[in-house]
């Protein structure tokens, strides 16, 4: 077994312990097509407890979209970033937004889904940040693709913004109904249907 292969199977089961991930397809079910989970971003986990909840055939095809100043290093998180989760690094210190959309859009090739956060930042997990227009663009430059909605709640809980230590407690992830934009809707009205996409699958 490879080292990336053991980490990525350790980095799962640690998460699965301290975040006790349900996951929950209310409007689609798993699927190794390609798709662009798009989800609300409020913790340094989201990303990895949305990986570790997808069958392996479909994780094994899915990229986490990451920051290059934060991830793009060496030592431990340089190496989950390459050689785990081999995600897509994105420059956010002032690159051309319609540059990063283009990479984003190549780095996907045939075969690959990709994870996002529309937000474009960390959020406190109250509420719901407007979606910056990088999920639009993306949607036009891959029209082929299916965008999925993707809630996660209480991983604010589990390592709130500014700690360095999670407190184990119980998360949940759900999958909606793909969406696509329509040929005759504006960035605006897109945008704001994908953010009401998520936030119906907030659980009461």
């Amino acid at each position: 077994m490879s080292l990336a292969r053991l980490a990525g199977g350790l980095l799962i089961g640690t998460t699965r312990l301290l975040c006790g991930p349900q996951a929950r397809w209310v409007g689609c079910e798993p699927s190794t097509r390609q798709r662009i989970y798009f989800a609300n971003h409020c913790s340094h986990l989201d990303a990895v407890v949305l990986w570790s909840c997808l069958p392996p055939p479909v994780r094994r095809l899915t990229r986490p979209v990451a920051a290059l100043d934060y991830w793009g290093g060496g030592g431990l998180k340089g190496f989950l970033a390459r050689e785990v989760f081999r995600s897509i690094l994105v420059d956010r210190s002032g690159a051309d937004p319609r540059a990063v959309v283009d990479h984003l859009a190549e780095s996907m090739g045939q075969a690959d889904s990709i994870i996002l956060f529309p937000e474009g930042t960390r959020g406190t997990g109250e509420e719901l940040a407007p979606f910056k227009s990088g999920l639009y663009h993306l949607s036009r430059k891959r029209p082929d693709v299916d965008l999925v909605p993707v809630s996660m709640q209480n991983l604010n809980r589990i390592l709130p913004k500014g700690e360095i230590l999670p407190v184990p407690l119980f998360s949940s992830v759900s999958f909606g109904a793909p969406l696509r934009a329509e040929e005759s809707e504006s960035k605006t009205e897109f945008l704001q249907r994908a953010r009401e996409a998520l936030l119906r699958l907030v659980e009461p």
